[in-house]
């Protein structure tokens, strides 16, 4: 695929072609049985956009409607290519140009509609879904996931009562809500489903100091697909304070319950609890936890949230689980009507939460409000972070099967009629379990960890199996030691496989090299090296990593050549590598916070080379 970024899309597959995405936005087209290149498309997205995205320049897949493939863009832009040709038919900004919104999620084609969200509530935006005419690209709705300033008028009625539900100048910061995955659609209620994002900033206090729900945030709503209005909503995490998002997969399903068949709409979002809500009314049926559960402590009969009041006042530093990677993110999750279960990868971990006091918001960083440099006194305990793929039965609201990963991050699932059960994990294992037991059947050594869900396909009556493979995301760029982002970084590949397949992947790349010790030098203090290193903690380690250590899907910057420290801070303040993914960052630092990040990075270069073996 071109790319060691993160690789996260779900390809489609229609009339013995083969879609996908990958990083950039890129769109790509293959022969499904081949394997051969059709096309691809490039839209262009301006690298120096990545500074306004949270969680790598992923994309989780393109749509298919009538000859036409589509897909949003890192930009916020969504596009509509020819299906044969690759050949682009229309484009539009769904998103402000030039802002701090980004597209990472899935198009989706509705009733000759394509609908789209949006991410970037840590960078301080108001979340929103907009529908486009599939044929033109004119737009046709859009639906506001969260108030707008009072002072201008809510657009809606319904609205109008949601800002009810917040305090303070929660506008100021945008008050968040992306929709940046989760979109189904229900063709014969003609609903759409909408799973909403966290606030900004996290937490509440500082977001709407006077409490409240502060809808929607972390919740499912319920529009008409004819005019994107309100119908219903259930609130998984009134009034959040964890970043825990209801943007994870959403399933329909008909399941018979106490003697009735339910229409029902399932999910397992961040926050830990699995839920059954009737997707006719929105009313809460059944919910439990699925992994382990320390900022509540069960539901209501209603459904709501029964909270630990440590964790909602989070006074001093509060060890919180889940942590804001949540116990089920994007990744896909799967249903076997045979078995009744769904099958999905959970993760246990914990987070220190330190609230920002004096945080205030700025347009042109992060908005999150905490406070990393807390070492104070702190509740509760720290998770020890695993991972495991679970079969969860819906109806009895209780655990099925596990098994066991060597990583807490894993991929998506996929359930056949054949009775299996496929995932991909970090290590770069593909493999089939028995749907029933968890009993494994197969597996398959990948060089590169797999984030994304297999699908499967045939083409002249041979069954396929396709997954796109690439290890990225927050936890690989961070690549904090004592975090969540194990994994084996490498190549981004779609790997295909069927019955009897005869194909071999190339040997494995290198392991690089010890560290080499740096040859160039900057003067600086031992006083001002540690000054770069907070300048770094702010400003570099969300893409270059914790101490200076690339988690291998962006440069080490221990690595930097000669070459590159003499054009440091054309670099950093010049934007010289802009067109490669490195954006300026002109409006935030000077040349002497340039020079002390240099020096921080040249101290860590030779602490690593003088540890080499």
């Amino acid at each position: 695929m071109g790319s060691l970024r993160g690789m996260e899309a779900t390809p489609l597959v229609v009339d013995g072609a083969l879609y996908v995405t990958s990083a950039w936005s890129f769109i790509h087209a293959f022969d499904a049985a081949t394997g051969e290149p059709m096309w691809t498309y490039d839209p262009g997205v301006d690298r120096a956009h990545a500074r306004f995205v949270c969680c790598d320049v992923v994309n989780r897949g393109p749509a298919y409607y009538k000859g036409r493939v589509y897909a949003g863009t890192l930009d916020g832009r969504l596009v509509a290519v020819d299906a044969e040709t690759g050949e682009l038919a229309w484009e539009v900004q769904t998103t402000p140009e030039n802002s701090a919104y980004s597209v990472t999620g899935a198009a989706r084609v509705f009733d000759g509609k394509v609908l789209i969200g949006n991410s970037g509530a840590e960078f301080g935006v108001r979340g929103y879904v907009s529908a486009y005419d599939a044929e033109s690209g004119a737009l046709i709705w859009r639906t506001y996931t969260v108030p707008g300033d009072p002072s201008d008028g809510q657009e809606t009625e319904w609205l109008e009562w949601a800002a009810e539900t917040w305090s303070g100048e929660w506008w100021k910061a945008g008050g968040g809500g992306t929709a940046w995955d989760a979109i189904v659609y229900d063709p014969e209620l003609e609903l759409v489903y909408i799973g909403v994002g966290n606030g900004s900033p996290w937490y509440e206090r500082i977001r709407s100091p006077g409490g409240g729900d502060n809808l929607f945030l972390s919740s499912i709503l319920a529009v008409r697909i004819t005019d994107g209005e309100y119908v219903w909503h259930y609130q998984t995490t009134p009034g959040d304070n964890w970043d825990y998002t209801a943007t994870q997969p959403l399933m329909l399903a008909d399941l018979e319950i106490d003697g009735r068949g339910r229409k029902v709409i399932m999910q397992a979002p961040k926050n830990g609890f699995f839920y059954v809500i009737d997707r006719e009314t929105g009313e809460f049926i059944s919910g439990e936890a699925f992994a382990q559960v320390t900022w509540a402590t069960g539901l209501t009969p209603e459904g709501r949230p029964i909270e630990n009041p440590v964790a909602r006042d989070l006074t001093g530093g509060v060890h919180v689980a889940p942590g804001p990677a949540g116990s089920h993110s994007w990744h896909p999750m799967s249903f076997h009507p045979e078995t009744g279960l769904v099958y999905f990868p959970v993760m246990e971990h914990s987070i220190l939460h330190a609230v920002n006091d004096d945080w205030d918001y700025d347009a042109r960083t992060e908005n999150i409000g905490g406070d990393w440099e807390y070492d104070g006194p702190t509740a509760g305990t720290p998770t020890v972070s695993t991972g495991h793929l679970v079969a969860w039965d819906p109806v009895g609201q209780r655990e099925a099967w596990r098994v066991e990963h060597p990583d807490p991050l894993s991929g998506g699932t996929l359930a056949t009629a054949g009775g299996l059960v496929f995932q991909g994990r970090g290590d770069g294992q593909l493999r089939a379990y028995r749907a029933s037991d968890g009993h494994l059947l197969w597996g398959f050594q990948n060089e590169t960890g797999i984030a994304a869900p297999p699908i499967t396909f045939q083409v002249d009556g041979v069954q396929h199996l396709a997954v796109l493979a690439g290890w990225g995301g927050p936890d690989v760029l961070f690549n904090d030691p004592e975090g969540i982002g194990g994994g084996r970084t490498g190549p981004g590949r779609l790997l295909v496989f069927k019955l009897d397949g005869e194909a071999t992947l190339p040997p494995p790349a290198p392991e690089p090299g010890p560290i080499p010790v740096p040859t160039f030098t900057v003067a600086a203090t031992p006083a001002e090296v540690d000054e770069g290193a907070t300048l770094y903690n702010d400003f570099c380690i969300s893409c270059h990593g914790a101490d200076a250590v690339s988690g291998g899907i962006t440069p080490d910057l221990r690595r930097a050549t000669e070459a590159v420290h003499q054009t440091f801070s054309d670099i950093v303040l010049g934007g010289v590598r802009a067109p490669l993914g490195m954006p300026p960052f002109d409006d935030l630092l000077t040349e002497e916070d340039v020079r002390r990040i240099q020096a921080y990075i040249l101290s860590r270069a030779r602490e690593s080379a003088s540890s080499s073996p």
